[in-house]
């Protein structure tokens, strides 16, 4: 945590592997891309979660193959030539959800598409927003959660979604092993997936109350963002979480700034705010995440360049609108 702007930072993970191999290691998680390398000597498509653990242990040198989005872009870019991959698109058992203890349990192969449908945005609507808002139609069909956080790139717009619910995931590890992590503990790089290991499944609690995603994107129509917020509310614990997305390598979470807000809402009276608190919320979260420069040596204060304040404005303006429309 940044001890200057109290800004909790989750960012992309490392593994075992190094160079081009550990490349190919993030885009694993679920969903089989269609188009095969042509530098790949050996294809397997299991069918069951522990068969996919058991052929990464028996190819250390194998790639997992989710949705195909980023390894493809990689492997057309001439960044990586895997020596084999592993298929996980016949991996029923993870293209699903169900519930648990008032949990849902995700599977890592959902793809986008299916987790924007209507009965999913009923379940967890700021991860259906962020699934709608991935990328055109061929995205959001091939593209799945887990490969999204496995990928970690910082425009993956599940991510801040998953950081601001405290999501969990269920790793699958050899001999049927499962083991449970924070994803921001992943995303920072605070635990690491370890050889042969696959995320399985995410576990994201059911708050029962309203959840938002926004972003803001370089050009008109679903595309990379150039900034996202999710908020979310607890009513049982009258907290409220936010994460911003895409202006660091891993997701913010402005921790003072929700514990301020959540001080200011009248949780009794239909969750009423004052509005001048919105416009503070906004500019409180904006600070956090993108803090003023340090003073020079000599005592004078540099100033943001204009496109570091036009972003500014940009995570501002997102987290007020995002905390309005979660209290209306």
């Amino acid at each position: 945590m940044c001890q200057s702007c109290h800004v909790r930072p989750v960012r992309t993970y490392r593994t075992a592997a190094t160079g081009q191999d550990q490349v190919g290691q993030r885009e694993g998680a679920a969903g089989l891309t269609t188009h095969t390398p042509q530098a790949a000597q050996a294809v397997t498509l299991p069918t069951t979660l522990d068969e996919a653990v058991a052929a990464l242990a028996a190819m250390p040198a194998a790639v997992p193959v989710a949705g195909g989005t980023d390894l493809m872009a990689a492997v057309n870019s001439g960044q990586l030539r895997p020596a084999a991959l592993v298929g996980l698109g016949r991996i029923s058992e993870i293209r699903g959800w169900q519930y648990q203890d008032g949990h849902a349990l995700l599977g890592a192969g959902l793809t986008h598409a299916r987790m924007g449908r209507p009965d999913f945005a009923a379940l967890i609507p700021a991860l259906a927003a962020a699934a709608r808002a991935a990328g055109p139609p061929q995205i959001r069909n091939a593209g799945t959660l887990g490969g999204n956080i496995a990928s970690a790139a910082p425009t993956g717009d599940a991510l801040p979604v998953l950081a601001a619910l405290e999501a969990t995931l269920i790793i699958a590890g050899p001999d049927g092993a499962r083991r449970e992590m924070p994803v921001s503990h992943l995303l920072a790089g605070m635990e690491m997936l370890r050889a042969g290991e696959l995320i399985g499944y995410v576990r994201v609690p059911l708050l029962h109350a309203p959840q938002v995603f926004l972003k803001v994107t370089g050009r008109t129509g679903p595309g990379r963002a150039m900034a996202s917020v999710s908020l979310v509310l607890d009513p049982a614990r009258r907290g409220v979480r936010c994460a911003v997305g895409a202006i660091a390598p891993m997701p913010l979470r402005p921790l003072d700034a929700e514990q301020w807000v959540a001080r200011l809402i009248d949780w009794d009276n239909n969750r009423a705010i004052v509005p001048e608190a919105l416009e503070a919320f906004g500019e409180y979260v904006s600070a956090a995440c993108i803090p003023d420069p340090a003073p020079a040596a000599d005592g004078s204060v540099p100033q943001h360049p204009p496109a570091v304040l036009h972003l500014r404005r940009t995570v501002a303006a997102l987290a007020r609108r995002a905390l309005g429309r979660a209290l209306s």
